[in-house]
Parts: C-alpha cells; sequence; structure tokens
C-alpha cells in the first residue's frame, strides 16, 4: 500500500511530464508545475531539489524498462560471445536512436554547459551502463570468450565502436531517424571490430 508521501511524488511526476511535453524542458517552470499539482513550491523541492533533478526523474522512469531489456542481452551463456554483443548492439542503437530518447540526448546536451543536468544524466545513464557492460565483459574474459584487458577501457571501446556511423547525424542533427536494418548492418559491423580486437587470442 503507497503511502501519501509515495502517492504525492507520483502525482509530482505524472503533473510534470505533462507539463514538459507541452513546453519543453527550458520553459518548463516549477511554478507551473507546482501550480498544478496544488500545495506550496517548499513541498515540491521537497521531493525534487531542482527541476533537472525533476525532469531526469521523469526521463528516467519513461526509459528505465528499455534500458534494462537492454543491458539484459548481455547473455554470458552463450557460447559465442559476438552473438550476445549483436544482440545488446541492436537494442542499445535501437534505443538510444529512437525518436523520444533522441530529442532527450539533444537537450541535455544543449543544456550540459548550463547547468547540471548533463552530469546528472551521465551519472545514470552512460555511467551507470559502463559498469554493467564492464562486469559482463569481464566475466567473459574470465571464462576465456574475450581476451584479457582492462574490461573497463573495453566496454568504452564498445560503445564507441556501436555509435561511429551515427555521431555525427547526431551532432549536426541531421533528421534521419535509423531504420531497423540499418543498425542491425550497423551493429554488425562494430562487433566484427570489437571481436578483432579483443576475441581470444590463439592458443
Amino acid at each position: 500500500m503507497r503511502t501519501k508521501s509515495e502517492e504525492k511524488r507520483e502525482v509530482i511526476l505524472r503533473v510534470a511530464a505533462e507539463v514538459f511535453r507541452e513546453t519543453g524542458f527550458e520553459r518548463a517552470s516549477m511554478s507551473e508545475i507546482c501550480a498544478r499539482v496544488g500545495g506550496s513550491k517548499a513541498t515540491l523541492y521537497n521531493y525534487f531539489p531542482s527541476k533537472n533533478e525533476l525532469f531526469f526523474e521523469v526521463m528516467f522512469r519513461s526509459n528505465e524498462a528499455e534500458f534494462e531489456a537492454t543491458h539484459d542481452a548481455l547473455d554470458l551463456t552463450t557460447e559465442d560471445i559476438a552473438t550476445s554483443l549483436r544482440h545488446f548492439g541492436e537494442r542499445f542503437l535501437n534505443l538510444l536512436y529512437s525518436e523520444k530518447v533522441l530529442s532527450v540526448r539533444r537537450l541535455i546536451v544543449a543544456e550540459s554547459g548550463r547547468s547540471q543536468l548533463g552530469r546528472l544524466c551521465f551519472e545514470r545513464g552512460p555511467r551507470r551502463s559502463q559498469a554493467v557492460v564492464s562486469e559482463f565483459l569481464s566475466n567473459a574474459m574470465a571464462q576465456g570468450k574475450l581476451r584479457q584487458a582492462d574490461p573497463l577501457i573495453a566496454a568504452l571501446h564498445l560503445r564507441g565502436l556501436l555509435e561511429s556511423e551515427l555521431l555525427d547525424r547526431f551532432f549536426f542533427q541531421t533528421d534521419d531517424l535509423v531504420s531497423k536494418e540499418e543498425i542491425k548492418a550497423i551493429t554488425n559491423r562494430a562487433i566484427d571490430v570489437f571481436m578483432a580486437a579483443y576475441g581470444p587470442l590463439a592458443g
């Protein structure tokens, strides 16, 4: 059974999501959110100390299921580690380059120089992903499915390879959405290069 505190938090998040959708991050205000929720601004700030944190929580909740599903694709039980990495890579790119997440990522980049939103999102997004992928690669190395190396550096290389063909389109905001077929081809090329670098050494 939810407490009144949890119920209030849910109401704030629901209303905030509506405001962010209607006005965008920059024009959205804590005052407007407070007015729609009802109650004092002090109460709102007691739940969320800043608009940045409130926005991130809204974004985080809307994408958490996809984040978990993407990283669940990392399966150590498969004999062919490249197959597991391909499954992960496709899910990863489909998530990052979905229309919904793409617009949020661009907003975060734009806001990062003006606020702590970028740091907050990095800590709970990319850095969290890096930790999961790094642990997976470390275990794969221990099982002899990949050569021994620094697993965190390998995780960064993996992400870099997966995004290498798409980053210019992201930063220069070409409006081309990436098809599932293109993502599959990009992932295959990236994993081929990754395995050439990190595959188990002969003998």
